[in-house]
């Protein structure tokens, strides 16, 4: 990756016309290697393995997958039963829903052959609109940082998880302000969380970062508040897997902790999200199912050695919970980074859910 903000996609369509690669987040950053996808029950092992993550890359991973099982059976009963095992895969986020109900409706008007290619051209579009509007989520939170940085001096941003080009097609969420930024010459450095039990910050976000040259410094969880407090942060960017109707963020845990910190110490708080992650039917965060992941992702670690080799080491011999999400409220969200603009709360959200390409409501940065 050199300076620009594009890493390549995350998911590609293959020469063949109808299997797909994925790069495989498992590996990163250690090694990078790609998988191709076949079948659809490939395609649920790696939404519901994590050998892909983040909201809108999970959407169009399920998309693909919801294809290659039409191309095996375009039956009304191939597609309902594909729908059902690719929709339980991950409970939280929301694309996964959104398009595989587009794929869906895309598909349904039509029988055998046609209906497979119905498919596949709603997925493609999926993904072609996933790049464009990050691209514009970087345009938009690009004028949030070019306003914090005041007399040349370097903007601070904090991030938490990964919301980069690994978490979507490409670009990114939260981060595509910021290679934008990068892009740009604006003086800017991240710090990066490291996001525990997965460490997607420590792993992937820094990795993103590194290879676009972008200045950043990987911290544990529990440092934002008191760099906060020492005014070394001047605003959070953060992604989310759904937004309710009230304007409830679900994000990453530890997400919840970073908005009360930012909110005590002044700190903008932004949400970088495409409206696809805005879930008109749940009236507030506490409608919103929480991922309870495997515990051994908390009690187990894996890692470099000073040799070089991976190894996974135990560290503790406790038992565990793994909630994979927590609910920011409202109230500690400065603004939301969307494809058509600053939204200073979720007014006109739900109008655009209903009714794709709608009038947004938007205020100014």
């Amino acid at each position: 990756m050199t300076a620009h903000y594009s890493s390549g996609r995350s998911i590609v369509l293959e020469e063949n016309g109808w299997s797909v690669r994925i790069l495989d987040q498992r590996a990163l950053p250690w090694r990078v290697d790609w998988i191709e996808l076949t079948t659809v029950t490939l395609a649920a092992a790696a939404i519901s393995q994590m050998w892909v993550r983040g909201a809108p890359l999970i959407g169009a991973t399920a998309a693909y997958g919801l294809c290659l099982a039409l191309r095996a059976d375009p039956s009304d009963a191939s597609l309902e039963r594909s729908v059902a095992l690719l929709i339980k895969t991950r409970p939280t986020a929301v694309n996964l829903r959104w398009a595989l109900e587009r794929v869906r409706a895309a598909a349904q008007p039509y029988q055998g052959t046609s209906r497979v290619a119905a498919a596949y051209q709603c997925a493609a579009a999926i993904c072609d609109e996933d790049v464009a509007n990050n691209r514009a989520i970087g345009e938009y939170g690009l004028e949030l940082i070019r306003a914090a940085a005041t007399h040349g001096r370097t903007v601070n941003v904090l991030t938490h998880c990964n919301a980069g080009a690994l978490a979507t097609v490409d670009f990114g969420t939260a981060l595509a302000p910021i290679y934008r930024a990068r892009e740009l010459g604006l003086p800017i450095h991240v710090w990066v969380d490291e996001t525990r039990p997965r460490n997607q910050g420590a792993l992937l976000t820094a990795y993103e970062l590194s290879r676009a040259q972008v200045a950043h410094t990987v911290i544990a969880d529990n440092a934002g508040g008191l760099l906060m407090q020492r005014g070394e942060v001047d605003l959070c960017i953060v992604g989310a897997d759904r937004v309710s109707r009230n304007g409830d963020v679900c994000n990453k845990i530890g997400t919840y902790l970073k908005a009360l910190a930012a909110f005590d110490n002044n700190v903008p708080f932004y949400v970088a999200v495409p409206l696809s992650t805005f879930d008109g039917s749940l009236a507030s965060g506490h409608d919103i199912p929480i991922e309870q992941r495997d515990p051994d992702e908390v009690i187990w670690i894996s890692g470099q050695t000073p040799a070089g080799n991976l190894e996974t080491v135990k560290l503790t011999r406790s038992p565990a919970a793994n909630p994979a999400f927590d609910i920011t409220p409202a109230r500690l969200v400065t603004a939301y980074i969307t494809e058509r603009g600053i939204l200073r709360d979720s007014a006109g959200w739900d109008q655009h859910a209903q009714a794709q390409g709608g009038v947004l409501h938007t205020t100014g940065v």
